[in-house]
């Protein structure tokens, strides 16, 4: 039986994950800002190593430092996408222009009942080993 409290198909949500994929890398700041916008719920909150922001303005923000220290870098999926619940997750790259990895990493994103980004929390690298 369907779950009744899904809010997104896979469908959706791969265009979700995508698109915000796409606007995080877009090189021109007022279609990044204008992309995410377009993905991200007004209080929506990234969590990464390094920083965290909430909200458009933040995230964009992180976005334009990202760009300024990866120029020319765009990210992609690297894998499918695990949905339940409102929750997702997967794994990206960043490449440079010629497809070189720059960097791998991995999200958990939660998607609020309207469709849109409500939180999205970042992992670099693979999983480390059992220690």
């Amino acid at each position: 039986m369907p779950d009744q409290n899904t809010t997104t198909t896979t469908t959706t949500t791969t265009a979700l994950v995508d698109g915000y994929l796409a606007a995080y890398g877009e090189p021109d700041r007022d279609r990044r800002a204008e992309s995410i916008e377009g993905v991200w719920a007004l209080d929506g909150r990234l969590v990464d190593p390094p920083a965290t922001g909430e909200g458009h303005d933040e995230i964009s923000a992180l976005a334009d430092g990202l760009a300024d220290m990866f120029p020319g870098h765009r990210f992609r999926r690297s894998s499918g996408i695990d949905e339940h619940h409102g929750f997702a997750r997967y794994a990206w790259e960043l490449v440079d222009q010629d497809g070189t990895v720059a960097l791998t990493g991995s999200d958990v994103m939660q998607v609020g009942p309207d469709g849109l980004i409500m939180q999205v929390v970042g992992f670099f690298g693979a999983l480390p080993p059992m220690g």
